[in-house]
């Protein structure tokens, strides 16, 4: 297991992610990222998630690999 961190960002700012969670890989690693994803689209407001992007990191912040949050939102038309 290894502890990753997602942080998510747009043009606008960072959210950090302080707390993590342990994974034993990256699929899981990126399973939890889409869950992180598409709990903050399901979140009631405004915001349009298009330009966000989350930025998974290990324990010494360098980052393993990132996803657009378009990869689950498709582009606009």
């Amino acid at each position: 297991m290894v502890q990753v961190y997602f942080h998510c960002s747009n043009t606008e700012g960072t959210l950090i992610d302080r707390y993590g969670a342990a994974v034993a890989n990256l699929t899981e690693a990126r399973d939890r990222a889409a869950q992180i994803m598409i709990s903050m689209i399901q979140t009631p407001g405004a915001e349009d998630w298009r330009d966000w992007v989350i930025h998974v990191s290990d324990d010494d912040g360098e980052e393993i690999f990132d996803l657009p949050f378009t990869a689950m939102l498709g582009k606009p038309h």
